[in-house]
């Protein structure tokens, strides 16, 4: 039985893992989408929810807790201003893994992170002339 198993080691120590997994929590907020191992995916998944979720209330005290958590005052910043807001209505769910087939080196699955509600990039008349030329 798996009872109270409730994470992936990652065949890394807890100090390297905790650091990994702040790193791609960090990117992910920063860049709304990140490449990575399916499996890595899946425990970020479990870091970076409890953020959003965190950032809906916007008290002083839980953005004591998410700089806490992140150590990264610019991420604090667009958490609070940006995501937060954007996610209020959403109860849950704010992060898709797509699976991207497996990696050439190794063969580890790899897998695409991204928020579910990512602004589009609008295409400028200079980009559209160039894919038309």
């Amino acid at each position: 039985m798996r009872h109270r198993n409730g994470l992936r080691k990652l065949n890394r120590t807890s100090e390297h893992r905790q650091a990994m997994l702040r790193n791609m929590c960090n990117s992910l907020l920063q860049h709304e989408a990140i490449k990575t191992t399916l499996p890595k995916a899946k425990e970020l998944r479990r870091v970076v929810e409890p953020l959003i979720t965190l950032a809906k209330e916007p008290t002083l005290a839980n953005r004591r807790l998410a700089f806490d958590r992140t150590r990264d005052r610019d991420i604090v910043t667009k958490l609070f201003n940006d995501l937060g807001p954007r996610f209020k209505a959403r109860p849950g769910g704010y992060t898709r893994i797509l699976k991207m087939g497996f990696r050439v080196g190794d063969n580890a699955p790899m897998a695409f992170v991204e928020l579910v509600d990512r602004p589009v990039p609008v295409a400028t008349e200079s980009t559209a002339e160039a894919k038309q030329d």
